[in-house]
């Protein structure tokens, strides 16, 4: 593993590489909303597609890989965490660095290809996703500030098909913002004594685990009112009205996994819960549009 194809393999299993999939398909979504509704939507768009996934894969390697390098000394003090690649030692700060440079690379690159809001727009973006890492040094908001991380995605997707702002997606941004921000405070229930005991800042060390198992309830019905309210925007059908069911039903089975005292499934919850809310949304919502261009 310490050859550079191995450290590689090492980043990507860090920053968990694969739960990409958490916010692309909203992303997605985003793109197709715009190619739908706008005259001004381009024609090439197989490689918007293409550049929207790198720019995607880019922005999110890059704040993960900054996440882990801001966090390790906390990383180091958190019995959870400790077994992470640069607490443990498996991977250097430097090679994590150069992956961030190469993350941040990509992700410019993309936008540069897309068009030029997409650039003009994109240190704006990378901003708001490195600063999450520092968020919960100093708010319990912290998981609202993720959530934004997340939901300025489909609009930015948007953008890079029409090179415009869509001002209807909104809804959109705020439904992943609150999606996110609940679903994260399940998780950062794990960490409830480590945060209260070292200072740190999230809801359930504020509020205590059962208070904060009900905020994300809240935020996740807030999520289904705003999905709704796009669904309205834009006029769509049956296909999409189904989809926000299937979200509101994924997401309550999701909260019936975790209880106050007991978050042994946390993890089924926080990762396979969510990855199916976010892609089976995608799939019925594309359907939805696809049938309404015909």
């Amino acid at each position: 593993m310490n050859s550079t194809p191995g450290r590689l393999r090492m980043t990507l299993d860090m920053i968990k590489f694969e739960h990409s999939v958490f916010a692309l398909p909203f992303a997605l979504t985003g793109a197709l909303l715009a190619w739908q509704g706008s005259a001004r939507a381009t024609l090439d768009w197989g490689w918007k597609l293409v550049w929207i996934v790198g720019a995607m894969v880019g922005a999110r390697s890059a704040a993960m890989a900054f996440n882990r390098l801001v966090d390790a000394a906390i990383d180091a003090r958190n019995p959870r965490t400790q077994a992470r690649h640069i607490p443990a030692g498996l991977l250097s700060p430097r090679f994590v660095w150069m992956f961030f440079a190469g993350a941040v690379a990509l992700f410019l690159l993309a936008a540069w290809q897309l068009n030029p809001l997409c650039l003009q727009l994109a240190p704006v973006a990378l901003a708001i996703v490195c600063f999450y890492s520092y968020t919960k040094r100093f708010t319990a908001l912290a998981h609202l500030v993720l959530g934004f991380a997340l939901g300025i995605a489909p609009m930015a997707a948007a953008i890079a098909i029409t090179g415009a702002m869509d001002w209807r997606l909104l809804w959109l941004t705020a439904a992943v913002t609150f999606w996110t921000a609940g679903f994260d405070i399940i998780y950062s229930c794990q960490d409830f004594e480590f945060d209260r005991q070292a200072g740190l800042f999230s809801i359930p060390a504020k509020l205590g685990i059962g208070p904060a198992l009900q905020l994300a309830r809240a935020l996740h019905v807030v999520m289904i009112l705003c999905l709704a309210a796009l669904w309205a925007e834009f006029g769509l059908g049956g296909a999409a009205l189904a989809g926000i069911g299937v979200v509101a039903a994924l997401l309550l089975y999701e909260h019936r996994l975790v209880r106050a005292n007991d978050l042994s499934k946390v993890d089924a919850a926080f990762f396979t819960m969510n990855g199916w809310v976010s892609v089976l949304f995608f799939v019925f919502w594309a359907a939805d549009i696809g049938w309404s261009r015909r």
